[in-house]
C-alpha cells in the first residue's frame, strides 16, 4: 500500500495574459519556491473559439474562463522563463494536449526543457476534449486517442534511442537522432490525464502516473479503483506509480490528510484568479498548508 508517505503540494495555474507579465510570473516562481511548494503546473490551449461542439468540461458554462481580451501563455516557453528565476520547483504540464501537436518538436521542446532544468519536468499529457482545437492545428478528432498513442511510443524512442526509428498508422519516422536526451533516466515522467476507461488503459501501459483535474476525496477514491484494475491489466501496481490530483477549489487541512490517506502522491492547488491581491490571498492559505505537512 502507498498510504501514510507525505503528500506533496504544488498549484496549478494556467497563466494568461493580460494579469501574467513577464514580472507577475517572475515574482510568482520566486514566491511559490520560498515558501516549498513542489511543482508548478500550467494547462495548454493554443488558440479559443467562441463556438464549440463540445464544452469545456472545468466551467459551469462550458466556455474556459480567460480575461476580455486574454488568453492563455505557451507552457514551453513559460516554464523556460519559470524556470530561470528557481532552482527546486518542478513543472508540470495538466495537460499537454498530445494529439494536435508534432511529436518531433514536442519530443525536441520538452528534452531541452528537462536538460537546461536539470531534470525538472513532469510531461503530463492528454487527448484533450476540444474538437476545433484539434482541426485549427491540422489533424482529425477521432483518431487522436491512436495517435496519441503513437506519439507516447515516439517520444520514449527519441528520448531514450541513440538512433530512433518508427513506422506506425499515422507516423514514420526515418532512423535519426535527437540530443540532447533529457536529463531525467529514462526519460522524462510521463503523467497521463484522462478520466475515461481508455485514459485509464493509456495510463497503465504508458504512463509513470495519473493526473486527476478537480476531483473530489470521494471522485478520487472511485478513480482509484479504476486505475488499479487498469494497472493489474498491464501487471502493474501503484507501486512507483505517481497519483497527482488537483482538487477542488477551497482545500482543508482533512481533506489532505484524506487524500494522503488515499495513496495520493501529489496535490496541485488551483491557484484560480490572477490579480495581484487574490494570489497574494492564495499563496499565503497555500503556505499555511505546506507548513502543516512539514
Amino acid at each position: 500500500s502507498t498510504k501514510g508517505k507525505l503528500i506533496k503540494i504544488g498549484t496549478f495555474s494556467s497563466f494568461m495574459s493580460p494579469f501574467s507579465t513577464a514580472e507577475m510570473i517572475g515574482d510568482f516562481a520566486r514566491r511559490a519556491e520560498g515558501l516549498g511548494l513542489d511543482s508548478i503546473w500550467m494547462g495548454e490551449h493554443v488558440v479559443l473559439f467562441d463556438e464549440m461542439e463540445f464544452p469545456y468540461p472545468g466551467s459551469r458554462d462550458g466556455k474556459i474562463p480567460v480575461p476580455e481580451g486574454g488568453g492563455m501563455l505557451d507552457t514551453v516557453a513559460t516554464f523556460g522563463y519559470l524556470a530561470a528565476y528557481t532552482t527546486t520547483i518542478r513543472f508540470g504540464t495538466g495537460i499537454t494536449l498530445i494529439p494536435q501537436r508534432n511529436p518531433i518538436y514536442t519530443a525536441k521542446e520538452f528534452a531541452t526543457l528537462d536538460w537546461l532544468t536539470d531534470g525538472r519536468v513532469d510531461l503530463g499529457i492528454g487527448v484533450g476534449w476540444c474538437k476545433e482545437e484539434v482541426i485549427a492545428c491540422g489533424y482529425t478528432f477521432e483518431d487522436r486517442g491512436k495517435r496519441c498513442d503513437e506519439i507516447l511510443d515516439i517520444l520514449k524512442l527519441l528520448w531514450t534511442e541513440p538512433v530512433a526509428e518508427y513506422h506506425g498508422e499515422f507516423h514514420d519516422l526515418a532512423p535519426c537522432r535527437m540530443d540532447p536526451k533529457p536529463f531525467q533516466k529514462p526519460h522524462i515522467p510521463i503523467i497521463v490525464g484522462g478520466h475515461s476507461e481508455a485514459g485509464f488503459r493509456r495510463a497503465a501501459k504508458y504512463g509513470n502516473g495519473w493526473y486527476g483535474f478537480q476531483l473530489d476525496v470521494a471522485g478520487t477514491a472511485g478513480v482509484i479503483k479504476s486505475l488499479d484494475a487498469a494497472l493489474a491489466d498491464q501487471g502493474r501496481s501503484r507501486d512507483g506509480f505517481e497519483l497527482v490530483i488537483t482538487p477542488t477549489f477551497n482545500v482543508t487541512e482533512d481533506m489532505i490528510k484524506a487524500y494522503e490517506d488515499l495513496g495520493v502522491d501529489r496535490l496541485i492547488i488551483h491557484l484560480g484568479s490572477q490579480r495581484a491581491e487574490r494570489v497574494d490571498r492564495r499563496l499565503l492559505e497555500m503556505e499555511k498548508l505546506v507548513r502543516v505537512l512539514a
